[in-house]
């Protein structure tokens, strides 16, 4: 198994080492595919590979034409299967983070929640290859108040790194009645203002935790983007009067996720390339927002 995900890794890599001569040559063909449309010349320096470029352009078709990144290759599988996430905590966790990784347990469909204890990062994502988890969650505290939350894709990334607060938990509602019991129906996703390239991706890195819900599903869950803090809510609907009478009941837990890094590799990955990061002089540009407009 060691083996096999060494090659795996390597052969990751070695894709996406080919992005950047990939993307050459598409630029080529991209000027010289222009030229042509437009009854223009061929640009002087791409004339002595204009025969070579022209049979490969005859021979593409819309899913050639453009080339794939490793980006594309991270969640190549994902619709194949059903998600199956490993939910843990930082070393010796707090009664409140223990009971807030309980709840996740049922926000997430296919799940499973284990006792962090001695172990290390680096047996754990090995673990989870073996036994062929697709992600895993790591759920931080400081002082018994959960204050970071980290998504890690396998088998090769990519983990992003969020924030965590104003947490609410099903636990501290005294209401019990109000709340009603967690449904575990897979969930309808509303993923609202991911509107940049990074919201993009970072919507892609929240929509692959959860499975293809069934249409006559009465379980939502939503991530809202505001000045890039990422409410989640979730709720489930009712037609108490009617079709078009639709009555929402949160049933909680609620959180902010404030993403701050995400890296291309695998959380236990140290060496792995950095795909975006907030500085600190990032915190200044109010007016930039970062995930949507």
């Amino acid at each position: 198994m060691l083996k096999r995900n060494t090659r795996l890794r390597r052969e990751y890599l070695y894709r996406k080492s080919l992005e950047g001569k990939e993307r050459l040559l598409y630029e080529k063909k991209r000027k010289i595919r222009e030229a042509l449309e437009e009854g223009k010349p061929i640009p002087t320096e791409l004339r002595n590979e204009e025969a070579a470029l022209r049979r490969e352009i005859d021979l593409e078709d819309e899913h050639t034409a453009v080339p794939r990144s490793n980006i594309d290759d991270e969640y190549a599988n994902a619709s194949d299967r059903d998600p199956k996430i490993l939910l843990t905590t930082s070393r010796d966790p707090s009664a409140p983070l223990t009971q807030f990784v309980k709840e996740l347990k049922f926000v997430f469909p296919n799940a499973q929640r284990m006792n962090r204890g001695g172990q290390v990062i680096s047996e754990i994502i090995e673990t989870c290859r073996a036994h062929d988890f697709t992600d895993v969650i790591v759920v931080h505290e400081h002082r018994g108040v959960p204050d970071g939350l980290t998504i890690s894709h396998l088998p090769f990334g990519p983990t992003a790194h969020f924030g965590l607060l104003n947490v609410v938990t099903r636990h501290d509602i005294k209401d019990k009645k109000a709340i009603g019991t967690m449904p575990e129906a897979y969930p309808h996703l509303i993923l609202n203002n991911f509107s940049t390239k990074l919201g993009q991706r970072t919507a892609n890195i929240l929509k692959h935790l959860f499975p293809v819900p069934k249409p006559d599903t009465k379980r939502i869950i939503t991530f809202a983007n505001q000045s890039d803090y990422i409410s989640f809510r979730h709720h489930i609907y009712e037609k108490r009067g009617g079709p078009k009478s639709i009555e929402l009941k949160e049933i909680g837990p609620r959180f902010e996720l404030r993403p701050y890094k995400i890296t291309l590799g695998t959380l236990e990955q140290d060496e792995a390339q950095t795909e975006w990061v907030i500085r600190p002089y990032m915190n200044t540009t109010k007016k930039r927002q970062f995930l949507g407009a």
